[in-house]
């Protein structure tokens, strides 16, 4: 994914030997991925020193590992018939809705022969040895979203809701942290299941507000043209979305509809195109935009 962005920054700088090269490299490194990286069911993690394997079905430790799966999706480099099945495998082994949370990886590092280096210095289940880390959950929500999987990836959003982790006075207890922001991990071994830690942490909060804005809702922004390629749950008839350009607000109403082209509304006149022409005139202005209920995967 980085690589064909620098290819079209290097396009826009006319860099043409630049941008080549990256094209270049991106397809050779999706290559190389789809012959050694597919462990049968999900995609391995990484590789040690010595060749051996990091979250492989054949481990005892770190069997599954969500980044991988999540980001053969988000980069577009993986196959995506072999993504559905990986993104299964999550779904199976590391989404666990009784306790609330999304875990990285299981089983976590322990007694493994391999160094995996200082991920193993936290205990079994706490942060990133196993426990839910909340950018790589926030991801997975995201990889689901951007395979059209609408009510799934927001269920699997709400896990991570701070909200649903205090709405009774037991689950406060359990969870130990503010209700109003975002943890950056939260435990997944007993006896501390469902314990917050690192909250404040921005980096999760950023990715949370991304992944919500941009991969559920849609919202998409390209300099002052405003779009939207929702991600609908089923029980949902429409969203609203109040937008401050500069210093004018859009009162933003979406709604799904079952033809295959978005349809624009800006105060009561049709527009040509299906995108929102952003103008800083200081009113107020009320959008509908009237959006596909189902889209092909922008990603692949």
């Amino acid at each position: 994914r980085v690589l064909r962005q620098f290819a079209e920054i290097a396009q826009t700088r006319s860099d043409a030997p630049m941008a080549e090269r990256c094209l270049h490299e991106a397809a050779t490194l999706k290559q190389n991925l789809a012959e050694h990286a597919w462990d049968g069911h999900w995609w391995l993690r990484a590789f040690f020193d010595n060749g051996a394997p990091l979250g492989s079905a054949a481990d005892t430790e770190c069997r599954l590992d969500s980044l991988p799966q999540s980001w053969s999706v988000l980069s577009g480099a993986g196959d995506p018939q072999r993504n559905q099945e990986a993104l299964r495998g999550v779904e199976q082994l590391l989404v666990k809705p009784e306790a609330g949370l999304i875990e990285l990886f299981d089983p976590p590092f322990d007694k493994t022969e391999h160094d995996p280096g200082y991920i193993r210095g936290y205990a079994p289940g706490v942060r990133e040895n196993g426990g839910q880390y909340t950018h790589a959950a926030v991801w997975a929500a995201m990889a689901v979203a951007a395979l059209g999987q609408g009510t799934k990836a927001w269920s699997w959003l709400n896990l991570l809701n701070p909200v649903a982790h205090t709405d009774t006075p037991e689950k406060a207890a359990i969870y130990q942290t503010e209700p109003y922001v975002l943890a950056g991990d939260v435990y997944a071994r007993s006896p501390y299941t469902g314990r917050g830690g690192w909250t404040w942490y921005t980096g999760s909060a950023g990715w949370m507000y991304q992944g919500i804005l941009e991969s559920l809702l849609g919202l998409k922004l390209e300099v002052d043209q405003l779009s939207f390629t929702p991600c609908w749950p089923e029980t949902w008839a429409s969203f609203q979305v109040h937008y401050r350009y500069r210093e004018t607000v859009y009162h933003i109403t979406i709604f799904p509809h079952e033809q295959a082209v978005t349809q624009v509304r800006v105060d009561q006149t049709e527009q040509a195109e299906p995108r929102l022409h952003l103008l800083d005139d200081r009113r107020e202005h009320w959008v509908e935009f009237r959006c596909p209920k189902s889209l092909p995967p922008p990603l692949g």
